[in-house]
């Protein structure tokens, strides 16, 4: 059985003696802990200082592990290819050039007939450039990963059978071309005639004089 600590009969007890060298390690740890608290609260004062993060949430912790990547231009939009001019045109029309005839013509051309004309400078077609240019954006979509397994499948439903359907028809844009593979046409078909109310504004203002050049 222990001792029992109950104080003596006066009341009072007797201070508790500990050997030296535990007093120097409880001591040592005080130290540590006064040290550790010290350190806590720099790094405290640090954070508050710091300007808060932007782009990681890992920033204001100068943790390099984390650190914030810079901010990557974002691609560019694309646009309608009618609506590009000069160089940007060009550069445009002959990167569709080589998807119509690398892949578009090679899988999908099938056969030249008269039900199904095609046109080897079909470059000079605007219509048809605008169709197949959008019918490439389309594909570039729809092969993206996340388009999903069904992507492509998506976009030889609605985009592939409609626009070589449209642009290949009896009587479409290619009608007066070729016909018959074995005998090469082009001829750019004319379109209708401006509207009356677009003639009539133009005939009034060249009798008014161009616009700016009236009397001073």
């Amino acid at each position: 059985m222990p001792e029992s600590i109950d104080p003596p009969e006066g009341g009072e007890t007797e201070p508790v003696r500990l050997p030296e060298s535990d007093l120097e390690s409880i001591e040592a740890s005080v130290r540590k802990l006064l040290d550790q608290s010290a350190e806590q609260a720099r790094q405290l004062d640090s954070l508050a200082s710091a300007p808060p993060p932007t782009d990681s949430p890992f920033g204001a912790f100068a943790m390099p592990g984390f650190a914030a990547l810079p901010p990557q231009p974002a691609p560019p939009e694309p646009r309608p290819i009618l609506e590009l001019e000069g160089g940007e045109y060009e550069d445009e029309l002959d990167a569709l050039s080589d998807w119509v005839d690398d892949f578009l013509v090679r899988v999908y051309g099938a056969e030249v007939t008269t039900a199904a004309p095609w046109c080897e400078q079909w470059q000079e077609h605007a219509d048809v450039v605008a169709w197949l240019h959008a019918l490439w954006l389309a594909y570039q979509q729809h092969k993206d990963p996340e388009a999903g397994l069904s992507g492509l499948f998506v976009w030889h439903r609605d985009f592939l059978t409609h626009a070589m359907a449209t642009v290949r028809a009896a009587g479409g844009p290619l009608s007066a071309c070729m016909t018959d593979p074995d005998r090469p046409a082009h001829r750019l078909l004319p379109g209708p005639p401006p509207s009356s109310r677009t003639t009539a504004e133009t005939a009034e203002s060249e009798e008014n004089g161009a616009p700016g050049q009236g009397a001073g």
